[in-house]
């Protein structure tokens, strides 16, 4: 089973960048989508970014894209969002995920079963 730590986050102010990383553990973890999802407080959980087991596909949110990048480096059993032009709504828990069976791939965080532990980041204006 893949297990998942994400790190990275921090404090940055508004118009920064940071680079988020999703380290795997577990053999087959380059079989999985991954997909990285944020949760504000008070606010029900967001889709951010997906990428499809060998990096081919990608997808983002509306109120992402043009600003993040999601990679992998399937040697290293990394996801990466690399986050650009940082605003203060960006604020909040950043999760990665993958999901139960091998090369699904989703924006829906109902279709992910394996949850990281998160990774505050907060914007300043």
């Amino acid at each position: 089973q893949v297990q998942l730590v994400e790190s990275g986050g921090g404090l940055v102010q508004a118009g920064g960048s940071l680079r988020l990383s999703c380290a795997a553990s577990g053999r087959t973890f380059s079989r999985y989508s991954t997909g990285w999802f944020r949760q504000a407080p008070g606010k029900e959980r967001e889709f951010v970014a997906v990428i499809s087991w060998n990096g081919g596909i990608t997808d983002y949110g509306d109120s992402v894209k043009g600003r993040f990048t999601i990679s992998r480096d399937n040697a290293k059993n990394t996801v990466y969002l690399h986050m650009n032009s940082l605003k203060p709504e960006d604020t909040a828990v950043y999760y990665c995920a993958t999901p139960p069976r091998f090369y699904d791939i989703s924006t829906r965080s109902d279709d992910f079963d394996i949850w990281g532990q998160g990774t505050q980041v907060t914007v300043s204006s």
